[in-house]
């Protein structure tokens, strides 16, 4: 596991945040929490509360399903009977779509578990998965805690996230449009109460699915800072990486939950280098130009440059952009001139697409949840986009070997090549007297 680092740009400077990577393997996490390294970790017992058994224990509502493992082909073609179709094909150590299928009918059921049991293995080195009751129209609505080594926990409100692709988030906002008071005040309670469960300690999230009659049943835990942070950030006034290493280094938290107020709204946008409007084809390559938005409200966390060259063999996010406002309304046109102002030359970006969700309407009212994308995918990709997750798998392998072309044709280039007589080198110290006059 290695470290993660983002430039934290936001309205007074720059600031460095670290945090350990995503877990790679459940053994790892204890004794990484516990080697005494000075370094913030995911938290102890973290295995524990990644597995939906934790969620019962704690009393927390669950999606119908198995409560263990699924270890026998025909066992689970009985549960799914059971449960009802459709269902979800989910990997317990899972996180960012990887090792999840949406199952609709029975004969696709055998193919799906071995699909994501494969996909769990290579992404996580852990192919247990379970299935669960699907839920229809569902929100994608999680809640921050803090739990430090002496007992203490806290949530910090929610952030709503069920603008996602291939179960992958894109944008992120809280308060949640969803939300009332009393279901934050249930839901948060359930929240500490899973992390009490298992004596956890650290930063994590605690992922809920809700409907849209504010039933809601316990998803996942993530046992570390998440991506979408920096909106809570924005929101509650508190620095989540700083809290996670005071409870690293063992210190008591000095938060209340009384002491949490959320002020304000803050939306969160991910800048990834893909084609929205060519079945979204990861776009690698160097960045020509680049001028990040500025402004009252504004705050890109972001690790690329202009001339940084954007390979093909990560998550393609480049950076992550934050809007806040005093209302929604006020952080959506926020959002917007941010988005307009920020240009990216060289590799294609989804800017222009998070664009048109800023001006959808139904994003707008608040009315959406994790079908968003797909329902509105006429109006925010190009007529031609076709969507179809094979086409989109064919694509990633089209870029990639194009990718391996470009790299070999530029390694059998000759670092020097007489053009006359005329040195390059003479040719660029000319170039850039000119650009100096």
């Amino acid at each position: 596991m290695g470290w993660s680092v983002m430039r934290r740009r936001t309205r007074g400077g720059i600031s460095v945040g670290r945090m350990r990577g995503r877990r790679e393997g459940e053994e790892e996490l204890p004794r990484l929490a516990a080697d005494g390294d000075g370094h913030p970790a995911p938290g102890r017992h973290a295995p524990a509360v990644g597995d939906p058994r934790a969620a019962h224990r704690a009393g927390d509502p669950v999606v119908p399903g198995t409560k263990e493992a699924i270890s026998d082909e025909q066992a689970a073609v009985k549960t799914a009977a059971k449960i009802g179709l459709p269902v979800m094909i989910k990997a317990s150590a899972g996180g960012g779509g990887k090792g999840m299928r949406h199952v609709k009918e029975e004969k696709n059921l055998l193919d799906a578990i071995r699909a994501a049991k494969s996909e769990a293995l290579s992404s996580f080195g852990n192919d247990s998965v379970y299935i669960e009751k699907y839920i229809e129209s569902p929100h994608h609505i999680e809640f921050q805690i803090l739990a430090d080594q002496h007992g203490n926990a806290i949530h910090l409100c929610e952030r709503e996230c069920s603008v996602q692709r291939r179960h992958q988030k894109v944008i992120e906002e809280t308060p949640s449009p969803l939300m009332t008071p009393e279901l934050r005040e249930k839901m948060g309670q359930d929240a500490v109460a899973a992390v009490r469960a298992v004596d956890y300690e650290g930063a994590g999230t605690i992922e809920f699915l809700a409907d849209n009659d504010r039933n809601y049943y316990f998803l996942e835990m993530n046992t570390r800072l998440q991506v979408e942070h920096p909106i809570t950030e924005e929101v509650v006034g508190i620095d989540l990486v700083k809290q996670q290493i005071l409870i690293a280094s063992g210190k008591k938290l000095s938060l209340k939950q009384e002491d949490i107020v959320q002020s304000g709204h803050a939306i969160e946008c991910r800048i990834y280098a893909e084609d929205p409007d060519n079945q979204f084809m990861p776009s690698p390559g160097r960045i020509r130009y680049m001028t990040e938005p500025s402004g009252p409200g504004i705050r890109t966390d972001g690790y690329a440059y202009q001339g940084y060259e954007i390979p093909l063999f990560y998550d393609p996010m480049i950076a992550k952009l934050v809007a806040w406002a005093q209302t929604r309304d006020e952080a959506i046109e926020r959002m917007k001139r941010a988005l307009h102002e920020y240009k990216i030359g060289g590799v294609k970006t989804s800017i222009d697409f998070l664009e048109k969700v800023m001006n959808n309407k139904a994003f707008v009212k608040g009315k959406y949840n994790t079908h968003f994308i797909d329902e509105n995918i006429d109006s925010l990709v190009a007529a031609s986009n076709g969507q179809s997750e094979r086409d989109e798998d064919l694509a990633i392998i089209t870029a990639f070997v194009d990718y391996h072309e470009k790299l070999a044709r530029s390694k059998s280039l000759k670092p020097y090549q007489s053009n006359g007589g005329s040195s390059p080198w003479k040719h660029f110290g000319r170039k850039k007297g000119i650009m100096r006059m």
